[in-house]
């Protein structure tokens, strides 16, 4: 059923295509798609096999739909040779590369689980993975900046074990998994005993707080996830989409790689990690229609002083999503970056992960103040978050989602898939949420993220978005810090616009007065020059209160950053 028809939970059918409780569902005029990653890449290179599948612009090499399949087949055998069969788990851990989208396709090949392993990690949180996912082969980069992914992989074995298989990219142990004859009657073997809803991939997750969880997603999560965003976006084999967005993340890998390929365009990689100017570079000299990016990455982008000079004309949509996207930023995207049917998404790794999205065709003001309406054969719903009852439209509550797109569970871990999922099959997000009556869907913050001061519940989102509105102010976050006599007090994190001069606490009241309600007003500033962001471009929050409560804890700090705010 599409919204116009759409019946809540209740049995309450909308009026006219309006509800009256928050709960909705996307079109399922379109089917699933019942089939592999591996069947899907062969009926795309059989329709076009001469489009351009992969560019990877830093390394100079690109592949047609044909000639990528070709060295899929290669890779998969290759790694049958070394041992690996459906079912065993294979780590990669690099930035991007072209190696990278092989190896995805090619796992998928064989029906191994690719265990996506974070660029940033360090020994621990490496260790960790391999332990709890079981990986016996990791395929990786060389060393990039400060990480020696080889010498962290030999430190890791010496603790816990040699690794059956052992592959760095770009050495002779690549060639000889990756250079080999295809075994096709193998591969086909293979391929005949895999269904869609066999695990294809482990994600891991929510790892701000502790150790991460294994987000597990199979050959329907991730496949049909991408068709659809594809769908949205008007993707056909015209289209190239520079994801300058980790391949280790659904973003890149799924959003990205399958939308592409569901659809016979091409991805274009322009350089193994974010660079604005490498990003606006392969965008002119591809002749990219889609862009993609987190708000901070469009934030870099169109910061340039140079941006004038690029040529982006060939540019129509792209995808902006990952955390909440500024509507101040939202509105230049479309303007400067000729974006015109740029589309937000929202969504979660356990949701494979677009679980909500934008339409091109939607007005500029629902594109730049929501994160749109349930996509395609999904449910989304606002709960109050105390009794899980649905809340009616327009009420704040916990934004929860159901369908196909729900992951298989976290990894080997039963009881935090519980907490997650419950008996209905609904993901709770964690994300706080209000739907209008037409489903369209604001995200306001996140649960853990919501301020208390003095009875007072404060969502930072609402603030950082007027924030934007001033005009030195190039970024802004707002965190919640210890108040003896409030419980919370609000902190205003700010970067600033070149040639601006750093925003003082009393300045930043001036600003608010008569425009927020003395309560919202941040009693601190403190202006940064960056955020700390995981590879993905999330800013994290954690990390930033902590630096708070330190810094307020050093004598004198709280008069430099204290905004004269009472009441």
């Amino acid at each position: 059923m599409d919204a116009s028809s759409t019946v809540d939970q209740h049995g309450v059918p909308g009026d006219a295509g309006r509800l009256s409780l928050s709960h909705d569902a996307g079109s399922v005029e379109v089917p699933l798609l019942q089939t592999t990653i591996g069947e899907s890449l062969r009926r795309t290179a059989d329709r076009f096999p001469d489009r351009d599948a992969l560019v990877d612009v830093a390394a100079g090499r690109r592949w047609t739909y044909a000639q990528f399949r070709a060295d899929v087949r290669r890779l998969a055998t290759g790694l049958h040779r070394a041992g690996i069969r459906t079912g065993d788990r294979v780590g990669i851990w690099s930035p991007n590369r072209w190696e990278w989208s092989l190896t995805q396709y090619a796992t998928a090949e064989l029906g191994a689980v690719l265990v996506t392993i974070n660029p940033s990690y360090r020994q621990h949180e490496l260790e960790f993975v391999l332990r709890q996912s079981g990986i016996t082969a990791v395929i990786a980069s060389p060393a990039v900046k400060n990480l020696d992914y080889p010498a962290m992989l030999d430190r890791a074995e010496a603790s816990w074990g040699p690794l059956a298989l052992k592959v760095i990219m770009g050495t002779p142990a690549w060639d000889v998994v990756g250079k080999v004859e295809p075994d096709e009657a193998l591969l086909d073997r293979i391929a005949a005993g895999l269904s869609p809803e066999d695990p294809i991939n482990i994600q891991y997750t929510s790892g701000t707080t502790g150790f991460p969880k294994g987000a597990t997603l199979s050959h329907r999560n991730m496949l049909n996830n991408g068709f659809f965003v594809g769908e949205v976006c008007r993707y056909t084999e015209q289209d190239r989409i520079c994801v300058p967005v980790p391949f280790y993340h659904c973003f890149g890998m799924v959003m990205g790689n399958l939308a592409a390929t569901t659809h016979g365009a091409a991805v274009v990689i322009p350089a193994p990690s974010f660079d604005p100017r490498a990003t606006l570079e392969a965008a002119q000299q591809e002749r990219c229609t889609s862009l993609y990016g987190v708000p901070t990455m469009f934030i870099a982008l169109l910061a340039r002083e140079d941006l004038a000079t690029f040529d982006l004309a060939t540019l129509r949509t792209g995808i902006m999503a990952g955390s909440p996207c500024p509507e101040k930023i939202m509105r230049k995207v479309i303007t400067t970056l000729n974006m015109e049917e740029v589309t937000i998404c929202y969504g979660m790794t356990e949701t494979s992960p677009v679980s909500l999205q934008t339409r091109p065709d939607d007005s500029l003001e629902r594109r730049v103040s929501t994160v749109g309406r349930a996509a395609a054969h999904a449910e989304v719903k606002i709960v109050d978050p105390a009794t899980g009852q649905t809340v009616p439209v327009g009420a704040d509550g916990e934004l929860c989602t159901r369908g196909y797109l729900v992951m298989t569970g976290y990894w080997d871990q039963p009881e935090k898939t519980a907490e997650a999922i419950d008996a209905q099959g609904w993901m709770h997000t964690g994300d706080l949420g209000r739907m209008d009556a037409e489903g369209y869907v604001q995200v306001t913050g996140r649960i853990k993220d919501m301020v208390i001061r003095g009875g007072e519940n404060i969502y930072p989102r609402e603030i950082e978005e007027f924030l934007y509105t001033h005009p030195d102010i190039a970024d802004a976050q707002v965190i919640g810090v210890p108040d003896e006599r409030y419980r919370e007090e609000l902190m205003a994190c700010v970067r600033m616009r070149g040639g601006a001069e750093p925003l003082t606490a009393v300045g930043l009241r001036d600003f608010c007065a008569g425009r927020l309600a003395r309560y919202k007003i941040p009693r601190y500033v403190r202006v940064v020059e960056e955020f700390p962001t995981t590879v993905t471009g999330k800013v994290r929050k954690v990390e930033m209160r902590a630096e708070a409560v330190d810094l307020l804890a050093v004598p004198g700090a709280v008069d430099d950053l204290r905004a004269a705010v009472e009441g």
